[in-house]
């Protein structure tokens, strides 16, 4: 067998048409048809059931098929690491953040990384969790940061810390109770993201095992939209620390502890399984490890925070 072969194999299996893949690679169909005779021959069974309308893999061809994705993937692979290997200073990252880390790590982070590295090309995406979990599957970017990633077969997920999600009011809330129980809750308007965001699945999941019911009166994506209209007092929300650190201390809005139970949110560093990660996504991950520790090792809620 020789890799042109698996490759050809391959284009005919997954088009279950010699015609189509004839077309997808450029070359003539019967010579297509004798790469694929040699290859039935070298292995000594068939591959491929022949019929009306194309064609359809044996069992013996659906185990090969299999195998051949990985030699190929592997031969692949093989390749860009010797060619980065040729020039280690050299290459492109992708990768995505949340808003909130994304503003406050993001610029030093991105600044370190191309004092390091200053030939690689750096792509940013900021997005959702939910969006940058599309974006890790479709191969958009490299890594993402992610908030309460679902365990899935696809991804590689490394947890970094879990800290507690806070109920914030408006600055003149603060003569309220200092915390609050999830069944309080359910007497509370709110302001939380729509699902499937990270943020609210959490705290969904959280009311409907205590059987709370939420009053959800608004319904916003976006953090710092979230932020401002708790601030004008058209309810409350429920975010994390690190992401209303500077409206607490500037006096704009009013942190309430959850208790009993409260509700942690996770941080975590999302790579897709089937790519193994590269020199630049290891020195990313790092650095980003780094800047997240120093951070929150300045903050007065530290000890709240658990590293994974």
């Amino acid at each position: 067998m020789d890799i042109r072969e698996l490759r050809s194999f391959i284009h005919v299996a997954r088009s279950g048409s010699f015609s189509r893949a004839a077309s997808e690679l450029y070359i003539a169909q019967p010579a297509l048809s004798r790469q694929i005779a040699k290859l039935e021959g070298e292995i000594g069974v068939p591959l491929l059931i022949r019929h009306g309308r194309g064609v359809r893999l044996t069992a013996a061809g659906a185990r090969l098929l299999e195998r051949a994705e990985m030699i190929t993937h592997m031969v692949n692979e093989t390749g860009e690491q010797v060619r980065a290997s040729a020039d280690e200073e050299g290459g492109h990252l992708a990768v995505g953040l949340p808003p909130t880390i994304g503003a406050l790590i993001g610029a030093d982070l991105i600044k370190d990384f191309r004092a390091r590295w200053p030939r690689v090309t750096l792509h940013l995406r900021e997005g959702l969790s939910s969006s940058l979990q599309e974006w890790v599957l479709d191969k958009r970017v490299d890594l993402a940061v992610v908030y309460n990633q679902p365990l899935l077969d696809a991804f590689n997920v490394l947890p970094l810390f879990s800290e507690p999600m806070i109920l914030i009011g408006p600055a003149g809330d603060a003569g309220r109770k200092p915390s609050y129980h999830i069944r309080d809750l359910a007497d509370i308007p709110l302001i939380l993201p729509g699902l499937p965001h990270s943020n609210r699945r959490l705290v969904e999941q959280a009311a409907i095992q205590h059987g709370v019911r939420l009053r959800v009166e608004i319904e916003v994506d976006s953090v710092a939209l979230t932020k401002q209209l708790v601030k004008a007092g058209l309810g409350y929300s429920i975010l994390t620390q690190v992401a209303i650190k500077d409206e607490v201390a500037r006096g704009d809005v009013v942190a309430h502890a959850i208790e009993r139970p409260s509700i942690r949110s996770t941080v975590a560093i999302t790579t897709l399984r089937e790519n193994r990660p590269s020199r630049l996504v290891e020195a990313w991950s790092t650095m980003l490890q780094e800047k997240l520790q120093s951070l929150i090792a300045s903050e007065a809620w530290r000890n709240d925070v658990i590293w994974a």
